[in-house]
């Protein structure tokens, strides 16, 4: 366990410190840590992401982790997604137009990028109104190793 002191983010690239003071948040270890276990993961729910935080820095409350990503999603700095069926997921890859396979089985959840490009990828027949600026995509399906279980051969037949 490492203690709550400053966390050094050598696993990264990212300047996590510098993207929190630009968001206008405060830097903590336990921040840090949250950004970072998003950023590493796949998808992941808040009880992945507070285990994951939990085993770098040792005690982080469920609650803490939840207003950080409510506080990150606000920002920008995450995108929280809601598959149907599914906790709420988070993800570092903001700013595109992308979308998620779902797998039916397991839940795993994929990002496959828009072949329309940019935002929104989808106009709706009637709009009613609205300026639509967004089209959340979701596609629902069996994923390789699911198929594979299922189907007992190849996952790319």
């Amino acid at each position: 366990m490492h203690s709550l002191g400053p966390v050094k983010d050598t696993e990264h690239p990212h300047d996590s410190a510098g993207e929190l003071r630009s968001a206008g948040l405060r830097v903590t270890a336990a921040r840090l840590a949250i950004l970072n276990t998003v950023r590493a993961g796949d998808h992941l729910d808040v009880d992945a992401v507070t285990s994951r935080v939990r085993e770098r820095l040792g005690h982080v409350s469920f609650q803490a982790v939840y207003e950080a990503l409510h506080a990150f999603t606000a920002t920008g700095l995450v995108r929280r997604i809601e598959p149907a069926g599914s906790p709420a997921r988070f993800e570092c890859r903001v700013g595109d137009n992308h979308h998620h396979l779902v797998c039916r089985e397991c839940g795993r959840v994929s990002d496959v990028d828009c072949t329309a490009g940019e935002a929104p990828c989808l106009e709706p027949a009637d709009d009613a109104g609205y300026r639509v600026d967004e089209a959340d995509v979701t596609f629902w399906g069996f994923c390789p190793d699911c198929r594979r279980d299922s189907e007992g051969g190849s996952a790319h037949d």
